[in-house]
């Protein structure tokens, strides 16, 4: 048996977060087994700086560089042989992003990439979803996070279309997404579904994660569309004080979760569908899947 530890950084618009994964082989097996060995999720948004100000703000880079050290201390006590650091939608947007990360890599030696929508959209999908996809049906791949919503259309068991939309949860609490962008996922959304019969939404995210937790349902199951929008007429009637105290969400999620929220049940709208499948997936697992067969 061989064992290695290999970790990936997801620096998100709402939280920043390190995953490290044990990758277990044995001679008689034909596929590694990806077995979570430690999740560390530290709430700076990011978001907030990069939407509003166009930058991230002083305070929020001392407490990212701090993250990343902490990170690094992590990853060394964990015997992590590899890993990756990438950035998304609110480090796109920073003006100074590249400043910040070349402080990051001098004072902890964690390189940084920023990565683009597409880039991000194939990193998530590329993620294992064999024990949901049939492959002779049809999928829209909805990853929301706080700056921006990743689409990917696949029917087959191949990808048709994929695309990144500046709509995400961060923005949208800041009012940051404009209408014609809803009105632009919506026309994509439409086209590039509408020729596809019983199609299904698959939801990643930390959100739809804790919808799903919310459930009460076993692993495996899917919510139904009008779960979501019940849901989010509950949600959305509770204090964010009720949601912290009554519901138990932690102050960074007991916000943010109402949105997107809202861009799901859009999604699943927009695309005729009744169902979404959450494999509980994320940036940071395909961070680990393409490093282990090193496609970064």
């Amino acid at each position: 048996m061989k064992i290695e530890k290999l970790a990936g950084i997801d620096i998100g618009s709402n939280a920043i977060r390190l995953l490290v994964v044990n990758v277990i082989t044995e001679n008689n097996t034909p596929a590694p087994v990806f077995k979570k060995s430690a999740i560390v999720r530290v709430p700076i948004r990011l978001g907030e700086d990069a939407f509003l100000k166009g930058e991230i703000s002083e305070n929020n880079a001392v407490r990212m560089q701090k993250a990343m050290q902490a990170f690094s201390l992590l990853m060394d006590v964990h015997g992590v042989k590899k890993y990756k650091a990438c950035a998304t939608s609110a480090m796109r947007e920073a003006s100074n992003s590249v400043e910040i990360v070349k402080s990051v890599f001098n004072s902890t030696g964690i390189e940084i990439d920023i990565i683009d929508g597409k880039k991000e959209a194939e990193i998530i999908f590329s993620t294992d979803l064999s024990a949901i996809i049939d492959v002779k049906k049809s999928y829209l791949y909805v990853d929301v996070g706080g700056g921006s919503t990743e689409l990917t259309v696949f029917s087959n068991g191949k990808i048709i279309n994929s695309k990144s939309f500046k709509i995400g949860t961060v923005r949208l609490l800041n009012k940051e997404s404009k209408q014609f962008i809803w009105k632009t996922m919506e026309k994509w959304i439409k086209e590039n579904t509408h020729h596809l019969r019983s199609l299904s939404v698959i939801g990643s995210g930390g959100n739809i994660n804790k919808l799903f937790k919310m459930s009460e349902k076993p692993i495996g199951k899917t919510l139904s569309l009008n779960y979501l929008e019940t849901q989010y007429e509950f949600l959305s009637n509770m204090s964010f004080e009720d949601r912290i105290t009554v519901l138990g969400l932690n102050p960074d999620r007991a916000d943010v979760i109402i949105p997107a929220t809202k861009i799901y049940i859009s999604a699943m709208k927009w695309s005729d569908s009744h169902k979404i499948h959450v494999p509980k997936i994320g940036l940071a697992d395909g961070i680990i899947k393409n490093l282990y067969f090193n496609k970064l």
